[in-house]
């Protein structure tokens, strides 16, 4: 079996790093940077642009108005998009489509929570999607009306362009959160495997920026690349790339809870590590506000915290082990006694 991507999601791939180049390239992430990040991360604009894009509609059938792809292809399209920066709840309005009039077409910015904790872009959201129980309960939040009906209160974010909120507990009036038609298990693993996937497309860009770097920094008369301690670094970057891309691309066929699970725990801590190396090789220019390194250290920070934090992945993996331990002394206690 040939697990490459075929020509078509390379295609698709391609034709998504060119749209996101496009509608958000690095100068349009300088300027919500400096403008204070904040709400404007997830701008009506960028969300029409990328719905008209199709980025939203992926999941939906071409008769509902979608691209009708699976989740491998949108495993690709959120890579391009992590890669890229782009700000606002991506994941979850890709979720909402079909469920919340507007979401597929990007005229509508949905969040999601799970549970009582932190949320992201709740002031900016039109709707809410609750995943406390079997199936999705959904929360009116139009008009910036999702705080109020959450108790939500805003904290201090580490990314400057995902506001947070803190929500105490989740309403349970079914009159104020219906539920829909949807499985909110399968759609909870899908969530934080493309929360993966963009981990992934994070961590080849710091793979590429710190390759870069160490191809044009020159040191003593040399590119720094041309010694040994950094040439280990990239390729210890590089090593946690792949082995995260791997993960990722076989959870997106399996779907299983410990596929996935280790390829979170995988994409986080590439993320993470490639981020923290690229701005250590970088010096005192990485922590710099011009370098487009910091915010991707923040930006994989809070993916660590979201859908599925690394300590639940990890709880996931060991109860996978252990049915799978308990399976096997099972299929061996039965196992007839060969005959001498």
């Amino acid at each position: 079996m040939d697990f490459r991507p075929s020509d078509d999601q390379r295609a698709l791939r391609a034709g998504m790093r060119d749209v996101l180049t496009s509608c958000f390239p690095p100068e349009r992430l300088r300027e919500v940077l400096d403008g204070g990040g904040v709400e404007g991360a997830a701008t009506r604009e960028l969300w029409r642009e990328l719905g008209d894009a199709g980025l939203f509609s992926l999941r939906l059938p071409e008769e509902e108005g979608g691209v009708g792809l699976g989740l491998t292809e949108a495993v690709f399209v959120f890579e391009e998009a992590g890669r890229a920066l782009v700000p606002g709840p991506l994941v979850e309005t890709y979720l909402a489509a079909g469920l919340v009039p507007g979401a597929a077409e990007g005229t509508a910015v949905v969040t999601a929570l799970g549970r009582p904790g932190v949320v992201g872009h709740l002031a900016a959201a039109d709707a809410v999607l609750l995943f406390d129980g079997p199936v999705v309960r959904l929360l009116d939040a139009a008009g910036g009306a999702g705080p109020g009906k959450l108790e939500a209160r805003p904290v201090r974010s580490v990314d400057p362009l995902t506001p947070l909120h803190h929500v105490l507990r989740l309403p349970r009036i079914p009159s104020l959160a219906p539920a829909v038609t949807a499985d909110a298990l399968r759609l909870t693993r899908e969530a934080v495997l493309l929360t993966a996937a963009q981990q992934l497309g994070s961590s080849a860009r710091t793979l590429e920026m710190a390759v870069s770097h160490a191809k044009s920094r020159t040191q003593f008369g040399r590119p720094i690349g041309a010694f040994q301690a950094v040439q280990h670094i990239c390729a210890q970057m590089l090593v946690r790339t792949e082995l995260a891309r791997s993960s990722v691309y076989a959870a997106s066929l399996t779907i299983t809870a410990s596929e996935v699970s280790g390829a979170k725990i995988l994409a986080d801590e590439a993320a993470v590590r490639n981020a923290r190396d690229c701005l250590q090789l970088h010096g005192g220019l990485g922590f710099s506000w011009d370098a487009e390194i910091h915010p991707h250290v923040k930006r994989a920070w809070w993916r660590v915290q979201q859908w599925q934090p690394v300590a639940d992945a990890e709880e996931e993996l060991a109860a996978a082990l252990l049915r799978r331990a308990e399976n096997c002394s099972s299929e061996i206690a039965n196992f007839p006694e060969r005959a001498v």
